[in-house]
């Protein structure tokens, strides 16, 4: 649209919503007048539309993240099956857990049975899995920015490739002071008359890039490294 010469807004949907509670009837037609009232009157807020490198950076990641669930689930599924025979795998790397249910079931044709093609879903899953997380490396390392950022401690390729592609353009942020609101790890305020609530952070924004950035601060805190 932009490229047609047409003017294009992105509004953040919070706010929209927000807006258009006012409304005792929903429905399509009334959504559209109320988004076009808040446009015309400007009692909205735009949203930085991200560019296509940045967009693919954060599907790359999600995609990573998407697989790692089914595997945890099936591993989880497997410890729950496995202790109602009082069989107990115990705290194990993911790289010895394979090993570790067939040793626990070896002998128990029933079990065996069962077990069987779950770990062989999930060697596939791990399979798949290390592949797209060797994507994200490799486009961490081919990024300037987040080379940079991976200099600083607890700082990864994943971490660094969630800040990178969910800020994408630093210059839309006219102090560095913006971004943590931006974020939305300030804490909320709620003020009337004599009463001033300061509450926990508004958790605004990209709950990825918060997490990410929970993540890295933890693991400076476990090896000691020295953090702002």
């Amino acid at each position: 649209m932009a490229e047609a010469g047409l003017d294009a807004v992105l509004m953040e949907t919070r706010q929209v919503k927000g807006g258009l509670k006012a409304m005792p009837v929903k429905t399509d037609r009334r959504n559209a007048k109320g988004i076009a009232r808040l446009l015309h009157l400007g009692w909205f807020r735009p949203v930085h539309c991200k560019s296509v490198s940045a967009q693919r950076s954060g599907r790359c990641y999600r995609r990573a993240k998407q697989s790692s669930r089914p595997m945890i689930a099936l591993e989880m599924s497997l410890r729950g099956l496995l202790r109602n025979f009082g069989l107990k795998v115990g705290a194990i790397s993911r790289g010895r857990f394979d090993a570790r249910i067939r040793e626990l079931i070896c002998g128990n044709c029933l079990l065996e049975a069962g077990v069987g093609p779950m770990l062989r879903a999930r060697a596939s899953l791990r399979r798949e899995l290390a592949g797209l997380e060797q994507q994200v490396r490799q486009l961490a390392q081919d990024d300037p920015v987040c080379r940079l950022l991976m200099t600083m401690p607890g700082v990864g390729a994943v971490v660094a490739l969630t800040f990178k592609s969910a800020v994408d353009d630093p210059a839309r942020f006219t102090s560095l002071k913006k971004v943590g609101p931006w974020a939305g790890l300030t804490p909320s305020r709620q003020q009337s008359g004599e009463s001033d609530i300061i509450g926990g952070i508004t958790k605004a924004g990209d709950i990825g890039l918060r997490r990410a950035l929970c993540r890295a601060r933890l693991s400076c805190c476990i090896a000691g490294a020295p953090h702002g």
